[in-house]
């Protein structure tokens, strides 16, 4: 019996010998590897931007906004520079265009670590003005948020130190109800 398969389909390698059938596999078995570890680390990672208490938070977004507005109704501003040979924040806070002259808290937040974070407790003197020694600021992009002793108010803004040799918040005028 003779075959009717022509004699050059007979000479050709095995499918496996080939590339083209290796090449079309390769993208998926590549997805499968990918799908195999981002299941590993979505297993394995924690999910922080899941809370449980999402309500809480909500609320706290409000109580933000309601300081947000207490700071826009006294019109306060808040300036200040860092003096790194002297390892000092130096600034000034008004309200009305006048000095004030209260307990503030200032918080510096590293936009990447949050270890070098800064919590500064500061006593204006009457004319606003405020010295306060601080560790070496390191050249990032820093929170700055000035609250009231009771936190009954809030001003925040963004800084990147040393290309902006100042920080100056002004409370919006917009957010007064």
């Amino acid at each position: 019996m003779q075959s009717t398969v022509p004699h050059a389909l007979n000479n050709s390698p095995a499918w496996y010998a080939q590339r083209w059938p290796w090449l079309l596999m390769l993208g998926p078995a590549l997805v499968v590897v990918a799908g195999t570890i981002t299941g590993y680390l979505a297993y394995t990672r924690q999910d922080a931007m899941v809370v449980d208490d999402y309500y809480k938070q909500g609320k706290a977004i409000n109580q933000d906004l309601r300081r947000d507005r207490a700071a826009s109704a006294m019109q306060l501003a808040f300036d200040a520079q860092y003096d790194a040979q002297a390892g000092l924040l130096r600034g000034q806070v008004r309200s009305f265009g006048r000095p004030l002259a209260l307990p503030l808290r200032i918080s510096m937040s590293h936009s990447t670590q949050p270890e070098k974070d800064l919590a500064l407790l500061v006593q204006p003197d009457s004319e606003g003005r405020f010295s306060v020694a601080i560790a070496p600021l390191e050249r990032a992009r820093w929170g700055v948020t000035v609250e009231g002793a009771e936190r009954e108010w809030r001003l925040a803004a963004d800084w990147r130190w040393p290309a902006q040799a100042t920080v100056s918040i002004q409370a919006d005028k917009a957010a007064t109800p």
